[in-house]
């Protein structure tokens, strides 16, 4: 086991560090320079297009985005963000903020494409949609639609959905002397899988009640649990940026950049943490019933703010204000809880660890979520969604239980493969988008509320948009 886990590590590193990264810089740049850096001053109409409201029956615009943040406000931003600044120091953290930045462009434009090319359900109640159908909508490609599909449902519903019981599990070790050497994370394991399997099997409104209800209400609480820990220690917050970005272009750190460094961590733990280019926010987004494909893009833009730029901040100000030495030996949610608890008390490790089990919780029903359409792009049957949810619960279980560092890989790895194909995807559908982008601001700056008609933008292949 050690040997695989050995490899699937070295394989991961070379995938980020040769190919990965350059398409997230590259796309991300590209967007954001064609969008006139929209990710900043349409920031304030993501927010306000959160209010609108969807017909009756419909998953509105919030619903939709919270779904999404969901699968983005998991474990990685607690786990994931203490398991950087111990491998990769504090300068991890700045290179986790760039890829937000810049991601989130791309996150905009694959949302926005999602939107053009969604879908209505065979008994007409929603809409679904996502990288596959505009791969085999816009691209003409169903084939590499099912393969993107396949590949999504398998690193969705199951490498991530057991990276988030593992995270999750491991929160135990705090409270439970051997935890892993017990029994105990077979019981957890258990109840866990069947709380979820109450959610999952209920279809994707339930999921999407379930998220726009838990993902606002534990990251408000988190998020102020952080806030007090910052404003108690706010003289100590300079010299926090000030490690922080000193760690970032320390040239001794910054030479392995791109081979196993503080970059490479940064960007490994930002697409973990934001999915931004990665195609999970699209399968959320075409959801959502609005106006214009473009609204719900923009939309994206909060999600990624929410997800890295406040929560996985939080974390990092939590453990970098804390006393607690950075020991490999805690990397993951026992060192979050320990830095809690040095600054609030005992209460704190029980409070992150309610907080992870919340956030798995919410992370993996809307890892399922996203997940159906995918499912019922490869096969309409509700037959075969509900074994695949049966077989992808069981690796649930199992990640309560399998070595923490096995599950990062697999992960990694796959979510690796499918930012490969879907950023490559989105740069090629580019002047879709953008017709789609320049008819919502040609409509905006005019003062109406944008309504968006395909065919008089000459998009002749969104049957949705008639």
């Amino acid at each position: 086991m050690e040997y695989l886990t050995d490899i699937l590590g070295m394989i991961s590193d070379n995938m980020y560090a040769y190919v990965v990264a350059g398409l997230i810089i590259l796309c991300g740049l590209y967007f954001t320079f064609r969008t006139r850096f929209a990710q900043f001053w349409l920031f304030p109409d993501s927010v306000r297009y959160m209010a609108e409201k969807s017909g009756k029956g419909n998953i509105s615009p919030f619903q939709a985005l919270m779904t999404c943040t969901a699968v983005k406000v998991g474990t990685a931003n607690i786990a994931g963000v203490a398991i950087a600044i111990v491998v990769g120091g504090p300068g991890a953290i700045f290179w986790m903020w760039v890829m937000a930045v810049i991601g989130s462009a791309s996150s905009v434009v694959e949302a926005t494409l999602a939107q053009i090319y969604k879908s209505r359900t065979e008994d007409g109640t929603m809409f679904i949609g996502g990288p596959a159908y505009y791969m085999s909508k816009a691209l003409k490609k169903p084939k590499l639609g099912a393969v993107f599909s396949l590949l999504f449902a398998f690193c969705y519903m199951f490498a991530f959905s057991a990276l988030q019981a593992n995270n999750m599990s491991s929160s135990f070790e705090t409270f439970i002397p051997n935890y892993s050497e017990t029994f105990w994370p077979i019981v957890v394991g258990a109840v866990f899988t069947i709380l979820l399997s109450l959610v999952v099997f209920g279809g994707l409104h339930r999921v999407s009640f379930v998220s726009s209800y838990l993902v606002p209400t534990m990251a408000s609480i988190y998020l102020l649990v952080g806030l007090y820990i910052i404003v108690t220690n706010i003289t100590r917050m300079p010299g926090v940026f000030g490690a922080i970005l000193e760690d970032a272009f320390n040239l001794g750190s910054f030479a392995g950049g791109f081979t196993g460094g503080i970059v490479l961590l940064g960007i490994k733990r930002g697409l973990l943490s934001n999915e931004a280019g990665m195609g999970s926010a699209p399968n959320s987004a075409a959801t959502a019933d609005t106006s214009h494909p473009a609204k719900q893009g923009i939309m994206q833009i909060v999600s990624v703010s929410i997800d890295t730029l406040m929560i996985c901040s939080a974390s990092a100000f939590i453990i970098l204000l804390s006393n607690v030495p950075l020991m490999p030996s805690m990397a993951g949610i026992p060192l979050m809880q320990a830095a809690v608890s040095s600054q609030v008390g005992p209460w704190g490790s029980y409070f992150v660890g309610f907080s992870v089990v919340c956030f798995s919780f919410s992370a993996i029903i809307g890892n399922f979520g996203i997940s159906e359409p995918n499912l019922l792009y490869v096969k309409n049957n509700n037959k075969f969604v509900n074994i695949t949810r049966a077989i992808c619960l069981l690796a649930v279980f199992g990640g309560c239980i399998v070595k923490p560092k096995l599950v990062w890989n697999f992960a990694e790895i796959t979510m690796a493969l499918l930012a490969i194909l879907n950023l490559v995807v989105i740069f090629i559908l580019r002047d879709r988008f953008m017709i789609c982008f320049k008819d919502f601001l040609r409509q905006r700056k005019e003062g109406r509320n944008p309504v968006f008609k395909a065919e008089e933008c000459g998009i002749y292949d969104a049957t949705e948009w008639k």
